[in-house]
Parts: C-alpha cells; structure tokens; sequence
C-alpha cells in the first residue's frame, strides 16, 4: 500500500465534518490508497477575543498553519471553507479541487419569540425566550434596536442597510457556541450563520421556523434568507481542496472530487475578491450562477460611502475576467 494521505483540517466541529466528507469520498473513490485526517489548530483558533472584522488581523487567520503543513509534506491536502481560504495562496500551492455547493443561503437564527417587551434595564426591546412556535422572523421584522451579534462586515453591512436602527455586535465561537450565547443571553437577540454549515451539522429548520439538531439550546428560531435579502460571501457554501503544486498523485484525487460548474462559478467571485482588496473579511459579496455555458454574477460593495451594487455575464471560460470587470465596475 501506498504512503498515507493526510488530509488536513481545523478541529471545530464543522471543519471535522467536511473534513470527514471528504475522507469519505476519497476512500470511496481510491480504495487501494490509505487516508488519514491531521487535526491542526490554526491562529484564528487561537484569537478567540479578536474581532474577525479587524484590519489589523493578517489573512489566512485560519489557514496559514495549514498550508505550513502542506508545504512541509506533513500533510497533503487541506480541507477549506472556501469562503476562508485567501485569493492568494502561498508560492507551491494551488487549489486543486472545489465540491459541489450546498445551500447559498444565510439564516437569521434568534429566539423564538412569545412577546416583544421592553428590558426593565434598557430603553431597547428585547426578544423574550420562550418556548413555542411564534411567526418567522426576518431581519426587516426584528423590533427597534435589535442586538445582532454577528462578526462578518459583509453581514452587518446588509443588515444595516436594511434596518440602520440595528445595533451590531461581535461574536466569537464556533457554530455551537454561538447558538449557546444566542439562547442565553438576553442581551443578544439573533445572529446570522451560513445555512450550509448548519446542514452540514445535522441541524434543521423545522416548518414550524425552530431550529434543531443534536445540542441546539431550547427556543431557538431560524430563517432562511433569501439572496436578495443577503448575498452571500465569496465562495460560500462550497468546500476547497489545496494542494501543492506538480504533485501528479495529489491532482488524480482532486479530479475525482472537483466539481466544475461549482469551481466555474467560484473562480468569478475570487476573482471578483481579489480585484476588491483580497481580504475574506471586507465588506464585499458576490454570487455567481451558471446557466448552461453562460455565468451571470451578482455583486455589492459597502467599501465606500454608499452601497455599490452590479451585475455582469460572461461565458464559463472567461470566470476570471467576470470577476475582474464586475470589480472594476463597483469600484468606478
């Protein structure tokens, strides 16, 4: 048998899922090879109190550790949340492959509502906790002066371009944590998660609106948003594979996992990243969609002083350009 492939992830409990997913494919599509996930804890696992919007924090916060690994032959291919992984990769590495995209979508998670009242302690309303299905909320529905707690410019700045009586906050944690903080305490009053992650987890929205999965909190409701609602980050819901470069071994895995139209799509909105600034935490957002040959993507940019939005087409093989002309547009 040949030399154990290690596939490379986070820990938190969503990395380890995809990373298990992909494990899976890979022995299922290479019976003969050997497989092995390699844990590793990277620095933005490590800056649990740093806010994620920060311009002072470096790229790849969640990466570069990885990519040590892969360029030290410690490990071989590296299992991203695409939306976390920098336009611009190290010298000797590539992205070799990206799976089919799940649910685009993002969900406004909050908790289930009985009544709105005002906190005796604040001249805010506040969402009371309380079991039972209530009507779904959406984030033009949430009461005056909401709290959500949310550590993405891209989500804030819609939100707020929605409802500017908003009050934002950060927040750190993985997927669990969050949800924890959101149910108990009363001073936060929803949050907004990418929907493919929480499938990924097991978790579901109900029809009745509530949340649940194995270790959700009682009283959590959640909505799906639609994309005019919040287009959603470069890259979400789709899980990169990188790898080093002219490693013949490593590429006949990664065509066996790639999907295409995915990577089609996904290469117009980091291109699109990238002529914006590169930096998976701006206050930027782009959604490609792929029509027979034809790509159309949508995107939005709240770096200046008002809302820049734009729409371009391009045919599949030009993703790249799209992505640079659509930039060069908003940014005009």
């Amino acid at each position: 048998m040949s030399k154990t492939i290690f596939i490379a992830t986070r820990g938190s409990a969503l990395a380890l899922a995809q990373a298990n997913m992909i494990l899976a494919q890979c022995r299922a599509a290479f019976p003969d090879e050997s497989f092995d996930l390699k844990v590793i804890k990277t620095t933005g696992d490590k800056l649990q109190t740093a806010s994620l919007s920060s311009a002072e924090l470096p790229k790849g916060l969640f990466t570069k550790e990885i990519e040590e690994a892969l360029l030290q032959n410690e490990a071989d291919l590296a299992v991203h949340s695409l939306k976390d992984l920098p336009t611009e990769l190290p010298r000797g590495l590539k992205l070799g492959a990206v799976t089919r995209r799940a649910d685009v979508r993002d969900v406004l998670v909050y908790r289930d509502l009985e009544s709105m009242v005002n906190a005796t302690d604040s001249t805010k309303p506040v969402l009371q906790t309380k079991r039972g299905y209530r009507p779904k909320l959406t984030i033009k529905a949430l009461p005056h002066g909401a709290t959500v707690a949310t550590s993405s410019t891209r989500r804030a700045a819609q939100a707020l371009e929605q409802r500017p009586d908003l009050n934002i906050v950060p927040i750190r944690g993985n997927v669990g944590t969050r949800l924890k903080k959101i149910a108990e305490q009363p001073e936060l009053d929803a949050t907004i998660l990418a929907a493919a992650g929480l499938e990924r987890l097991g978790f579901r929205i109900t029809s009745s609106g509530q949340l649940q999965g194995e270790g959700i909190p009682d009283g959590l409701g959640a909505t799906a948003l639609s994309i005019s609602e919040m287009l959603p980050c470069v890259g979400q819901a789709a899980i990169g594979i990188e790898i080093r470069e002219n490693d013949p071994r490593l590429e006949t895995i990664c065509a066996k996992l790639n999907h295409s139209e995915t990577l089609a799509c996904v290469t117009a909105e980091r291109a699109f990243l990238s002529a914006m600034g590169g930096g998976c935490h701006l206050a930027v957002a782009a959604y490609a969609q792929l029509a027979g040959t034809e790509l159309t993507m949508s995107g939005v940019s709240f770096l200046d002083s008002k809302p820049r939005r734009g729409e371009a087409k391009a045919t599949a093989d030009s993703a790249e350009k799209l992505g640079a002309q659509l930039a060069a547009s908003l940014k005009s």
